[in-house]
């Protein structure tokens, strides 16, 4: 058998636990509708990135696809075949929700069951808001088809003139400017309608020039390759290479086309030979809506059932009632696990830096940031009192190049020091580097973390930041800013993790620790959380590990290119998922070091881009308190028996059953939320005694 699972393969099956979450009934039942949303969105993303790279397999004739016994061509059909069934459960989720939705006094509308209570209502929103945003386009052959834009929502419009028998198309945007979703409220019912049949109850008015009987129109939606091509001409700035490339990408190659079974034929072979669509591409028919990201947005109606109990981030105990937050970390090292502590921890120490007078210099490197961030507010407020800084952003990070080219622009006319990364490498670190003077003494507070410094994502994605002013580590953070900086000061790191340069030899070198912990007859485990497992020399060596006998447990959430729990291979492997509220983006490792066990935090996954090809960087948890608590999260998320998946040969995404009965339900993020928030009451308790 094949020693890996195909990464294509591996990660419909990611998406699919997403789907599961919708058809939960233990889930709300509008965070069901908001995990189809999360589970359409993530379809786009695959479409754009990954689907379109095995498009380009195809055409290039090769041969070989990894974790995958056929032709790349074999390889797109086995995933349009994965992706149809998915679809048959997502509209079978979706209809389901619709009906038990009913069941709470919430209805969905269409166009031609609107009350006539509520058509005035409409009308005035359609007149006054909704018409000025709506530029219809009319269909010609003798004209050049337009540029559409690919993370839009259409309406393809069919006008027959029976007389004639003529048909004359036209194509309306739907404005992402306006709610997809209009509720009403009469009766003690909540009524819901959705903006594509807003603009169906008035198509009359919109094409009131033409003469027809008869007016339809189809949502279709369509999606482009997203690769964007650098070329390496050194004349030209990384930022004005990437404003070129971010408009080819939006005249990318179309990947996918799905459109709604109803549409006539004429009008469907029209959109198809005008979009350019190949029979390579994914083509489906669909129902009536598409784009439903949107259902991410849907309402709650202001019922506490329909969605998760709330959760407010913590303060966390070491921050309680601290005036100054580079104090404590000067005294002990602090781990911020989101977003179950606050976010604004974060921004407070940099609040803090920027008027702080001994604080001389800010370096931070950035990969996603809020388009409202307060983040880069604390930056902005720091150069305006007379301190340096730095900032690494980086312009290759997918889907955000247009948003970081904005900061960046910000931040250099405010005066900051603007670096776009290393050539040929993506900054993907989550550093940064605090200088503070105090006499003759230099001392440095880094932060290293699992995920970016998005307030946003920091509410619902997990993610650990390590604040420190360990010089162990500091030192060699510094040294990773004068590489991205001067580009050529490589330098030698002992205790952190850095790639490209020496990240993956130190994970072999402690994997191989365990293996010759084995052979003298000692207790050897390695715990492993990531985000995706791909990297083929690394699985090769938890092969290897399993094989001699070390036990490895790995916690991943996305891709698992790795077959678990295969007799002679990885029978000493396993592998669980959990996909639950919270996005699961930890990367952390503990590996047994005979004893002594060895905590290693990291923004690294475990895939080649990651290893060889960006600036990662990872850092050992050195102080024995945190080291515990990472040991006790990793404790309660394999414990998980609610929301946890087995990964096994068959990807068949089983959950973990419990222990017996009478064992009670553990879902592992709601614990963890309550194990922090003992450790603030015990704090509490401590502070007053």
């Amino acid at each position: 058998m094949d020693k890996l699972i195909n990464r294509e393969i591996s990660w419909l099956a990611f998406n699919e636990r997403v789907l599961q979450e919708s058809i939960d009934r233990n889930t709300p039942l509008i965070e069901r509708l908001r995990f189809l949303g999360i589970y359409s969105n993530n379809l786009d993303e695959f479409f754009r990135v990954r689907m379109a790279t095995v498009n380009r397999m195809v055409e290039l004739k090769n041969k070989f696809v990894e974790g995958f016994d056929g032709s790349p061509k074999l390889l797109l059909s086995e995933l349009q075949k994965e992706i149809k069934h998915q679809r048959r459960k997502y509209d079978l989720s979706y209809q389901r929700i619709l009906k038990e939705l009913e069941a709470h006094q919430v209805f969905h509308l269409n166009e031609r069951n609107i009350p006539s209570a509520f058509l005035p209502e409409l009308d005035n929103y359609f007149q006054n808001e909704l018409k000025q945003d709506i530029v219809p386009i009319i269909l010609d052959k003798k004209r050049k088809f337009p540029r559409l834009v690919d993370k839009e929502i259409y309406l393809a419009v069919s006008m027959q003139n029976s007389a004639t028998k003529k048909f004359r198309f036209a194509l309306i945007q739907v404005p992402s400017s306006h709610p997809r979703f209009h509720t009403f409220i009469d009766n003690g019912k909540n009524y819901i309608i959705i903006l594509d049949d807003i603009i169906r109850l008035f198509l009359n008015q919109i094409f009131a020039l033409f003469k027809f009987d008869k007016i339809s129109a189809y949502t279709f939606k369509f999606t482009r390759d997203a690769e964007l091509n650098l070329d390496d001409d050194i004349s030209i700035s990384m930022y004005d290479k990437m404003e070129e490339s971010i408009k080819q990408r939006k005249k990318g190659e179309p990947v996918r086309f799905i459109y709604d079974e109803n549409m006539n034929k004429e009008l469907l072979h029209y959109l198809k030979n005008a979009i350019g669509i190949s029979a390579y591409d994914h083509v489906a028919p669909s129902g009536r809506y598409h784009n439903f990201k949107d259902l991410m947005q849907f309402p709650d109606f202001g019922n506490p059932n329909f969605i998760f109990p709330k959760l407010p981030p913590l303060t966390h105990p070491d921050l309680t009632n601290q005036v100054s937050i580079i104090k404590t970390v000067l005294k002990k090292d602090i781990l911020l696990h989101y977003p179950y502590h606050k976010f604004d921890h974060l921004v407070d120490l940099l609040r803090e830096a920027a008027i702080d007078p001994k604080v001389q210099e800010i370096k931070i490197n950035i990969y996603r940031v809020a388009r409202r961030s307060q983040v880069i507010n604390a930056l902005i407020n720091a150069i305006k009192n007379g301190k340096d800084v730095t900032v690494v952003m980086e312009l290759q990070a997918r889907f955000d190049e247009e948003n970081n080219m904005y900061w960046s622009t910000v931040l250099r006319e405010q005066g900051a020091k603007i670096i776009y990364g290393v050539p040929g490498l993506k900054v993907h670190s989550k550093l940064i580097q605090i200088t503070r003077k105090t006499g003759t003494t230099t001392q440095i507070i880094a932060h290293i973390g699992t995920g970016n410094f998005h307030g946003g994502t920091a509410k619902i994605y997990t993610d650990f930041g390590l604040l420190t002013a360990n010089p162990l580590i500091t030192k060699e953070v510094k040294k990773v800013f004068n590489l991205i900086e001067n580009n050529i000061e490589r330098g030698i790191y002992k205790q952190l993790l850095v790639s490209p340069f020496n990240t993956r030899r130190k994970f072999i070198q402690l994997i191989n620790n365990e293996i010759r912990s084995v052979e003298k007859g000692n207790k050897a485990t390695i715990d492993i959380k990531i985000n995706n497992l791909v990297d083929v020399k690394m699985i090769n060596k938890l092969y290897e590990a399993s094989k001699a006998g070390v036990k490895i447990r790995i916690l991943v959430r996305g891709i698992c290119c790795l077959i678990p729990g295969v007799s002679l291979l990885s029978e000493n492997i396993e592998v669980r998922s959990i996909v639950g509220r919270f996005l699961e983006h930890t990367r952390f490792f503990i590996f047994e070091n005979d004893g002594n066990p060895i905590y290693i935090l990291s923004s690294a996954d475990w895939m080649q881009r990651n290893l060889d090809k960006r600036v990662e960087v990872s850092t050992p948890i050195l102080d024995k308190a945190i080291q515990k608590e990472v040991k006790e999260i990793f404790e309660m998320q394999w414990k998980d028996n609610v929301k946890a998946r087995i990964i096994d040969p068959e990807l068949k995404n089983r959950y973990v059953k419990k222990i017996n009965a009478e064992a009670p339900d553990w879902n592992a993020q709601i614990e963890i939320y309550k194990y922090y928030e003992r450790k603030l009451i015990d704090q509490s308790k401590n502070l007053n005694e």
